[in-house]
């Protein structure tokens, strides 16, 4: 047996400590139109990205992360991973609910978080974009926040927070709001980033529950080795680092990375390739 990654928990339920990203077979590349293509044109068949969900089940690596009603190719995928793996996968669900203050808002709201349940998510974390309508900076209140976490609890799922404004983090753990972890946009090199790096670091620091960084790698703005020893580095061992490839090649780099970076030592991969291959620096030492 492979090597297995470290564990965290959340409401209860055992998590992987490196939670499976999905931008990079949803197609969402935070760069251009033509990546967002490549990344389509190769994960549009939910068997294309089997191969790679496999090498992270390998190493135990067994929550994965995505907006699974914008994309249920990747739902698909992680069904049938399972059927050929006999493993589950633990799915972080972030639907995007009609959070409108009306009687209908509420019933859409209550069917899209039911639809999360329904597709086998144990944890729901509303969208950042739904979730932040409900932020009054003035009073540091997110106002009926405990209608949707209700809504989250009666469907038989663990509650949480998208919360790409930092803000809320801090306002949840000030309320007690009903939330059992965080996500939070957290990289080396601020991307995306609402604030200073040092001042999410503070946030993720002080949360009351464990914290699901996403984005350790700038959307590919940093190398694996720069953006995942950053965020192993300054997180907490109740903290997770949510980690998108392209390939299970990619996959078994950034588990190495990790292994590494939380066993204090260098990874054991091979070098990048150059045409000057005799200079010093790029001889294995």
């Amino acid at each position: 047996m492979k090597k297995q990654f470290p564990r965290t928990t959340v409401g209860g339920i055992s998590l992987s400590r490196m939670i499976v990203g999905t931008n990079w077979v949803a197609g969402y590349s935070h760069r251009t139109p033509s990546a967002d293509n490549m990344i389509k044109n190769r994960y549009h068949e939910p068997e294309s990205m089997i191969p790679m969900f496999e090498t992270f089940l390998s190493h135990g690596i067994d929550t994965v992360m995505a907006p699974f009603d914008q994309a249920p190719h990747i739902h698909r995928a992680v069904q049938l991973t399972q059927e050929k793996t006999g493993r589950e996968m633990i799915m972080v669900d972030t639907p995007i609910v009609n959070v409108d203050d009306s009687a209908e808002g509420r019933r859409e709201a209550e069917k899209a978080i039911k639809a999360s349940a329904d597709r086998g998510a144990k944890l729901c974390l509303i969208h950042h974009y739904s979730a932040e309508q409900l932020v009054c900076k003035r009073t540091r209140t997110m106002d009926r926040l405990d209608d949707y976490t209700k809504m989250i609890r009666d469907a038989g799922m663990i509650p949480g927070l998208s919360a790409h404004m930092p803000e809320l983090v801090i306002y949840s753990d000030e309320n007690g709001y009903d939330v059992e972890t965080y996500i939070q946009i957290y990289n080396c090199m601020g991307f995306l980033m609402q604030v200073e790096v040092e001042a999410v670091n503070s946030i993720i620091r002080g949360a009351k529950k464990p914290v699901m960084t996403i984005k350790s790698m700038a959307a590919g703005r940093t190398t694996p080795f720069v953006g995942l020893n950053f965020n192993w580095a300054t997180i907490r061992d109740c903290d997770m680092v949510t980690v998108g490839c392209f390939s299970e090649a990619e996959a078994e780099e950034d588990i190495e990375i990790s292994f590494a970076a939380l066993e204090r030592r260098a990874p054991d991969i091979a070098g990048r390739a150059s045409p000057a291959k005799d200079q010093a620096v790029l001889k294995k030492q």
